[in-house]
């Protein structure tokens, strides 16, 4: 059977997106979900070498997919010169080794103006992040998404997080809607989100995008979500290869151990600031000598007094995996 487009005509971009789910697919199966740093100049302007440099470290790491311009790559405070810049180079970098999935967001008019920007960068795919400030009903959120899927060639994956939070039913419409082809949680809701895999056609992508994924990436996976991005291979990828091997091999000693001694504290130390889940990645990223500088406002850099507890507790993960700060 022919698929039917938003418009009531032929499908046709359904094959070319059969054929990134199939990719994002082998790669969540293979490694984590990369989502790097976007480097700045001390001055706070756009640094495309630094950032250049960065995305080739990342993806010499093996990632399932990598998603630039997101929210741990500040895609909030770029305008839309900088983001072509961001999309542009980690597609140059990736050279079609992985899939390229670039951030969007704010209104659909607005998320369909970064969209086109990445459909000419060569991007792969969209995630969509939660809309700008209003809580919305479940019509107007799958609506949105609706808009945005109508407006570009690439595929979907809708993002859950902060006030965007779909039931099981609007998962199910997201599902039916040509373009859609996945979800991020980050809302750790496993009730909820068990109902919504439960919901969606097995060919949809779900994976988990709690701020530091690895904490609940058990519970994910009970549900039926193994697969997960990690801030943390944006500075550390050994011990984010490390856990991932660990978990997947049912190396619980090795689980524990990480989590005790690295992941938690890595969390109770991110929770002691607003923004300190972007800010603490990029210092340890530098820390470890990568050129991505500091974030840009609201955000602020740690204080030094967290920055020295960061290098500790960084040092302590590399050692329990055999790497070096």
């Amino acid at each position: 059977m022919t698929s039917v487009g938003t418009n009531g005509g032929p499908d046709t971009g359904a094959a070319d997106r059969a054929a990134v789910v199939r990719r994002l697919r082998e790669g969540m199966a293979r490694s984590v979900l990369s989502f790097p740093l976007t480097s700045f100049r001390d001055d706070g302007s756009l640094d495309p070498e630094g950032y250049r440099a960065h995305v080739a470290e990342r993806l010499a790491t093996a990632p399932g997919a990598v998603f630039p311009a997101c929210g741990t790559g500040e895609f909030f405070s770029l305008d839309e010169d900088e983001y072509r810049q961001v999309v542009t180079i980690t597609v140059e970098e990736s050279a079609a080794r992985v899939p390229v999935v670039a951030g969007t967001g704010y209104g659909w008019a607005q998320a369909l103006r970064f969209a086109r920007i990445a459909e000419d960068a060569g991007a792969d795919a969209l995630l969509v992040l939660p809309h700008y400030l209003t809580a919305a009903p479940q019509d107007g959120l799958v609506a949105q998404v609706e808009r945005i899927a109508a407006g570009t060639r690439l595929p979907l994956i809708a993002y859950q997080r902060g006030q965007v939070a779909y039931t099981a039913e609007s998962v199910r419409r997201l599902a039916r809607v040509p373009g859609v082809i996945g979800l991020k949680d980050g809302h750790s809701d496993l009730d909820r989100l068990q109902r919504s895999v439960l919901a969606a056609p097995e060919d949809f992508l779900f994976f988990n995008g709690a701020a530091t994924a690895e904490i609940q990436a058990r519970a994910y996976a009970a549900v039926g979500v193994p697969a997960y991005s990690s801030a943390v291979h944006a500075f550390a990828p050994e011990i984010a290869n490390a856990f991932l091997a660990a978990l997947r091999g049912g190396d619980t000693g090795t689980v524990d151990k990480l989590l005790r001694d690295f992941y938690v504290p890595l969390v109770e130390l991110r929770d002691r600031v607003p923004g300190y889940a972007v800010s603490l990645v990029k210092a340890a990223a530098r820390l470890r000598g990568c050129p991505v500088g500091p974030v840009r406002a609201p955000l602020t850099d740690p204080a030094p007094a967290d920055l020295a507890a960061l290098k500790t507790l960084l040092s302590t993960g590399l050692d329990l995996v055999g790497a070096a700060l």
